[in-house]
């Protein structure tokens, strides 16, 4: 089985010497001239222009769209996915290991993450602005019906797979992709971010975190396995965690 995982990153990073992972420089359309070692998002049929709203979403459509492969995923240069819990790239999940549980499941994601006191739809709500998130509401229940109870199940749940994270065979990501970038263009057609900041303005990256759990609720067909979620840097959990409450507490308009 062919295997590829992208690594999205926007900077020269370390990354990992097993051949499975290929960094990606995301955004490369809009610059050239950066980074002539990592593979660009802007070759053959691409989306590199949208990384600015997209984030990580252009490595995974140029992956879908390009990639002669049985399985492809995605990380990120300093999240990944791991059998263990130790930071350092030598222990990431290797290329034979994830042939192994590709013998066994469709789909490999990073363990859930727990909000506990927020729902999916509050953590959002409370985070950024809430129009496209209404607006994706009203595409998936008019024009996807047959996702619209799943995607009031996910909303309501405390826990999600977030990052945009994942390694699934052609199969489902082929279906994936399709539903999830259709969906994101729908949105994207009735949404107007020009007064957004510009960290506001991923907002369609943020939005596909929402979405696949979504999907998976009405694919379970599709065997799931979950794996480590590894940040290769040191997390400020107080710091975060008052970012945290602060969103919960001044929320978002």
């Amino acid at each position: 089985m062919r295997v590829k995982v992208l690594v999205a990153a926007h900077k020269n990073y370390a990354m990992p010497t097993d051949p499975m992972y290929l960094p990606v420089f995301v955004g490369k359309e809009l610059h050239p001239d950066v980074n002539q070692t990592f593979q660009g998002d802007n070759t053959g049929d691409n989306i590199s222009k949208k990384n600015p709203t997209y984030n990580e979403l252009t490595a995974i459509y140029w992956g879908w769209k390009n990639l002669d492969v049985d399985a492809m995923g995605l990380v990120h240069y300093r999240r990944y996915l791991s059998l263990r819990h130790q930071k350092s790239l030598a222990t990431v999940l290797s290329e034979k290991e994830t042939q192994e549980l590709l013998e066994d499941y469709d789909i490999i994601l990073p363990s859930k993450r727990n909000y506990y006191i927020e729902t999916n739809e509050s953590h959002y709500l409370h985070a950024h602005h809430h129009e496209p998130f209404e607006i994706m509401h009203q595409v998936i229940q008019e024009q996807y019906p047959e996702y619209a109870p799943a995607f009031e199940t996910v909303m309501k749940r405390t826990w999600a797979h977030m990052f945009n994270m994942f390694i699934m065979k052609k199969q489902p990501l082929n279906e994936y992709c399709t539903w999830m970038y259709e969906v994101l263009a729908k949105v994207e057609a009735q949404t107007d971010i020009s007064t957004y900041s510009t960290y506001e303005q991923r907002v369609y990256g943020f939005l596909s975190e929402l979405l696949l759990d979504v999907w998976l609720e009405v694919h379970p067909e599709y065997k799931v396995k979950e794996v480590n979620y590894v940040f290769m840097e040191h997390t400020n959990w107080l710091k975060k965690g008052g970012k945290f409450l602060q969103r919960k507490i001044t929320g978002h308009a």
